[in-house]
C-alpha cells in the first residue's frame, strides 16, 4: 500500500468506561426469572443465558453489590394489570437523561488527558447513540463539564446501532480530511440495560440476556498533525472504510421506539446471511488498497452475539483464536453497542503488551454489524512509537 498520509486522519488516543454496577450473568438470570416477565421460558432462563457468551454485565440501574441481588435495581418491576410491560419509553428516557451524561464526561475526559491535548483545543464534538433521546443532548454535556469550546461545532450519530462508532469515526475522518487544525472528540455511550422488554419472543430474550451498558471515546486529528506530535505509544491512521448492505435482510435487525422502550428484533437469520454475504466484499475492498484478509494482523469485530463471530470466522476463514479478543470482550462487558468496538481494541493492546510484541500487526480491520442488515468497517494501520 503507498503510504500517502496527505488528507488521513489518524486516531491518537482511545479509552472507555461502564457504569460502576457489575452483575454476573447467571445473577441476572435469577433476577428476571423472579420478576416474572418471560413466563414461559422462566425454568430455562438460566441456560438461555448462559449460552450468550456473556458472564458479566453493567448497568446504570444497578445499587451496591453488597446488596441482595433482587435489591440491587428497582426500575423493573413485576408486571401489573397497569404496567404489565414494565416501565413507559418516557421513564426509560428519564434514565438516560440522568446517567448518559456523566458517564461519556468520564470517558471523554480520559481520552482527552491521554492525548495530551488541552479540551480547549478541541475544535469537533462528534456524539454516538442509539439507546436514548434528550435535549439538550450528549454534546451540551460535554461542553459544559469538560470545559470545551461554545462554539465548537457539534454533530450527532443517532439511532444507528452497533456500528455507529464507525460511523462517528468516519465523520472525524472527512472533518481531519478537510480540515489540518481540526481536533475531533468522538464521544459514545449507551445504555442498552434501560431497554429490558417483558416479552415471551425467544428473539427478545436473547437480545435481553446480550446487552449491557458502557461508553467509548477517541482523539482524532489529521494525520500529519499527529505525526508533528511525536508521541509515545499507540495511534491508528485511519485508511479506508467500507459501507456494506447486505442484501434481503432488511427485517432481520431492526431497533424501534415502543411505547415501553425500544425493541430489538435480532433474527437467528443475520448469522447466516453474515456467511454468505460478507466476504467478497470485504477482499474487494482491502484488494483496491493492496493488501487481502491474510494480511489482517488483528481483527476488531463487534461481538453481536457468539453466532455473529463465529459467522465472521467462516465467511473469512479465520482461526477462532483471532477473534479471542472480541470473545472475551462479550464475556466480560456483554454487547454495548456502539462503545463495544474500542473497548476490544484496549482487550487487543493489554494482549499484545503480555506478550512483549508492541509492533506487531499493523493492519487493524473494524467490522460491526447494525440494523439493515448493515456492515461497517474501518482500515486501519497501528503505529507504535517508543521514542
Amino acid at each position: 500500500m503507498m503510504d500517502d498520509r496527505q488528507g488521513q486522519a489518524t486516531i491518537i488516543a482511545i479509552a472507555t468506561g461502564i457504569p460502576a454496577g457489575v452483575i454476573d450473568q447467571d445473577v441476572a438470570a435469577g433476577v428476571v426469572q423472579r420478576l416474572g416477565i418471560t413466563k414461559r421460558w422462566s425454568k430455562v432462563l438460566p441456560k438461555l443465558y448462559q449460552k450468550s457468551g456473556v458472564l458479566r454485565r453493567s448497568s446504570v440501574l444497578l445499587g451496591p453489590d453488597h446488596l441482595e441481588a433482587d435489591l440491587r435495581q428497582s426500575f423493573y418491576q413485576p408486571p401489573t394489570e397497569s404496567a404489565p410491560f414494565g416501565p413507559t419509553t418516557a421513564q426509560r428516557m428519564d434514565v438516560y437523561a440522568q446517567h448518559a451524561g456523566p458517564l461519556v464526561t468520564k470517558t471523554s475526559r480520559l481520552a482527552i488527558e491521554r492525548s495530551g491535548i488541552e479540551p480547549s483545543r478541541i475544535t469537533h464534538l462528534v456524539t454516538v447513540s442509539c439507546t436514548g433521546f434528550v435535549a439538550p443532548g450528549l454534546d451540551h454535556a460535554l461542553i459544559q463539564s469538560l470545559g470545551l469550546n461554545g462554539n465548537i461545532q457539534r454533530i450527532h450519530v443517532g439511532f444507528m446501532g452497533c456500528h455507529a462508532m464507525v460511523n462517528g469515526l468516519r465523520v472525524a475522518q472527512a472533518i481531519c480530511q478537510s480540515d489540518p487544525k481540526a481536533v475531533v472528540l468522538v464521544g459514545s455511550v449507551e445504555l442498552c440495560s434501560i431497554h429490558q422488554q417483558y416479552s415471551e419472543d425467544p428473539e427478545q430474550i436473547v437480545a435481553n440476556s446480550l446487552f449491557s451498558d458502557g461508553s467509548a471515546a477517541a482523539i482524532v486529528v489529521p494525520s500529519g498533525q499527529a505525526d508533528a506530535m511525536n508521541r509515545v505509544g499507540e495511534r491508528w491512521r485511519m485508511v479506508s472504510s467500507l459501507s456494506l448492505k447486505i442484501p434481503d435482510s432488511a427485517e432481520l435487525m431492526t431497533w424501534k421506539i415502543g411505547d415501553h422502550g425500544f425493541e430489538m428484533t435480532l433474527s437467528s437469520q443475520v448469522p447466516k446471511r453474515i456467511e454468505e454475504e460478507l466476504r467478497s466484499p470485504i477482499e474487494q475492498w482491502l484488494g483496491t488498497h493492496g493488501i487481502s484478509s491474510a494480511d489482517i494482523g488483528q481483527w476488531v469485530v463487534h461481538p453481536g452475539g457468539p453466532r455473529i463471530l463465529d459467522a465472521v470466522e467462516q465467511a473469512i476463514g479465520l482461526e477462532p483464536q483471532r477473534l479471542k479478543p472480541s470473545r472475551d470482550t462479550l464475556s466480560n462487558y456483554g454487547n454495548m453497542s456502539s462503545p463495544t468496538i474500542v473497548f476490544i481494541m484496549e482487550e487487543i493492546l493489554r494482549s499484545l503488551e503480555s506478550q512483549g510484541s508492541p509492533n506487531v500487526a499493523p493492519w487493524w480491520l473494524v467490522l460491526g454489524f447494525g440494523p439493515g442488515l448493515h456492515a461497517e468497517a474501518m482500515l486501519l494501520e497501528r503505529v507504535y512509537s517508543e521514542t
